[in-house]
């Protein structure tokens, strides 16, 4: 991954963990709060309802209800106003507690029945069920009204719901006043019965029986009671600060441990490279810096290795060309000297023989000038080009031509495979040196009997020229050097067959200024091939 990625992903994964850990705080925070309060708030109102609920279905009244109330509200924190359905206030906790009534809250209020639930024998036949129904009617018109007197009376009451919920009531004490209930008939249990007779084709029949059960007892049973709850405007509970602040501090932490490691990945390999930078400035071409990871800054230390290759392969490339300059033009140097100095001295005579060998001598050392000076100029991409669009068969003929006479004297056939004109966009000169280059090779390393074939063929957008020779062919450990300067495939051939050694390096640069390629294949024995594509004209 580039490092700018990296970058950009850790700030955005920083600037995302911040956010959704806080965003995830909070409303992890707030809902926990508000369930709580929610959760809380039910609660209560089920404890203040059941106690309240508990203390009607026992005490078959409403009276002495007040310190149950002020007992509710101190544990609970709420305000509770208790009033009947027909809104007759019974007690309200701020009067309890001494204080003025504050405005109530808008919850709607809360119903209270202290009735029983009837708890119904399944599978019994209707009829009896009627009976034990307009029993349990009778028993509990008895029973509240003998615990309102014990209530009254000030005695300590207890229920506990009998065989069809009916209050079971227990006393610390009998009040001479109050009468136990004992069972007696009750005038009313015929009309209770007619009344529960239509629950007999009714499902389900519990339902039914509960309605009319809550009927016929309703002048009995305490009221329903309305409890209203809480206070208007009342503050909502705050968030705590303390885990959003740890989030805070643990985002900030993560940011600068972030930044510092961001910070070394970057200044490490750049303090390296400035070290390696200096030290190949005073000349250690052999410095280079360590390189690890697919980053930019990986890629750049790898650049700065290339650049550091690149020099030193420059300075070995200028320190051999220097030397095999100076052993190219060493040795004829020395001859003409040589024979300078014995026909200066007279030692020999300047016959014409002797003075065209001279000439010869001179000529090769400007060719092998001229070669590096095109060389140098090719390399440094100063070369001079005049590109125009150009048959190449015709070219190729008139290399052929140009070679013709050479072969021919040597009893080499030389061939043109052209079928069709392919055109290019190029310096016709320099590819023409090209080519010249090439066949010149080529026959110098073929026999008398062989044939040195130039083809020509189109391939799609490229224009394929080959050079095909049936000489004694290069080994494969001297094909890699066919392009270097002043390498000869064939070191016992001297500078009048073998050249300066120049011409296949000049002739690459060439083919490469001209987008082209250039390669060479080759079988000892059998012969060598040279290709140079070229891209052909639109």
């Amino acid at each position: 991954m580039s490092f700018r990625l990296r970058v950009l992903g850790l700030l955005m994964l920083v600037a995302l963990a911040a956010t959704a850990a806080t965003a995830w705080l909070t409303l992890r925070q707030a809902n926990r709060q508000v369930q709580e309060t929610v959760t809380a708030g039910r609660q209560e109102v089920s404890r203040i309802t059941g106690q309240l609920r508990a203390y009607g279905f026992a005490h078959g009244t409403w009276d002495g209800l007040s310190p149950t109330v002020a007992e509710l509200a101190k544990d609970t924190g709420q305000r509770i106003r208790v009033a009947t359905e027909s809104d007759v206030l019974l007690a309200d906790s701020d009067a309890l507690a001494g204080r003025d009534p504050r405005a109530l809250s808008g919850q709607p209020a809360v119903l209270v029945d202290a009735r029983p639930v009837l708890s119904v024998p399944e599978g019994q036949v209707p009829r009896l069920t009627l009976k034990q129904t307009a029993a349990a009617i009778a028993d509990y018109r008895a029973t509240v009204a003998y615990a309102a007197c014990l209530t009254r009376a000030g005695a300590e009451v207890t229920a506990r719901p009998g065989t069809m919920g009916v209050p079971r009531i227990s006393t610390d004490r009998r009040p001479s006043q109050c009468r136990e209930p004992k069972g007696a008939a009750d005038p009313r249990i015929q009309q209770d019965l007619d009344a529960l007779r239509p629950c007999e084709s009714e499902q389900p029949i519990t339902a039914c029986l509960q309605r009319v059960f809550n009927e016929r007892v309703g002048s009995a049973a305490p009221p329903r009671l309305e409890i209203r709850l809480g206070v208007r405007n009342e503050s909502p509970p705050a968030l705590a600060t303390a885990p959003t602040v740890a989030v805070a501090v643990g985002v900030a932490l993560a940011v600068i441990l972030g930044a510092l490691l961001l910070s070394r990945a970057v200044l490490h390999p750049v303090r390296a490279m400035t070290l390696a930078a200096k030290e190949l400035g005073e000349g250690d071409l052999a410095r280079r810096v360590p390189v690890s990871g697919r980053d930019e800054i990986a890629q750049l230390g790898g650049a700065f290795n290339r650049m550091a290759d690149s020099i030193q392969a420059g300075e070995e490339r200028q320190r051999r060309l220097t030397g095999d300059i100076a052993h190219e033009l060493r040795t004829p140097l020395a001859n003409l000297r040589g024979y300078l100095e014995a026909l200066r001295d007279g030692v020999v005579d300047p016959t014409p023989d002797l003075l065209a060998s001279l000439h010869e001598e001179t000529l090769l050392q400007q060719r092998i000038v001229d070669d590096l000076q095109d060389l140098a100029l090719a390399e440094a991409g100063a070369l001079t080009y005049h590109p125009a669009e150009i048959d190449l068969r015709e070219l190729l003929e008139a290399g052929r031509t140009a070679h013709h006479a050479q072969a021919e004297t040597a009893g080499i056939t030389l061939e043109l495979e052209a079928p069709r004109p392919v055109f290019v966009t190029a310096d016709p000169d320099r590819l023409r040196q090209v080519v010249g280059n090439l066949v010149g090779n080529a026959l110098g390393a073929t026999a008398a009997g062989g044939t040195v074939a130039l083809s020509l063929v189109p391939r799609g957008e490229l224009a394929v020229v080959e050079v095909r020779d049936t000489g004694k062919g290069i080994s494969a450990q001297d094909l890699p050097h066919l392009f270097d300067r002043f390498w000869r495939a064939d070191a016992s051939r001297g500078r009048a067959t073998g050249g300066s050694g120049l011409g296949l390096s000049i002739a690459r640069q060439i083919v490469t200024d001209h987008r082209g390629t250039i390669e060479v294949r080759s079988t000892v024995g059998v012969g060598t091939t040279f290709t140079v594509v070229l891209p052909r004209a639109h």
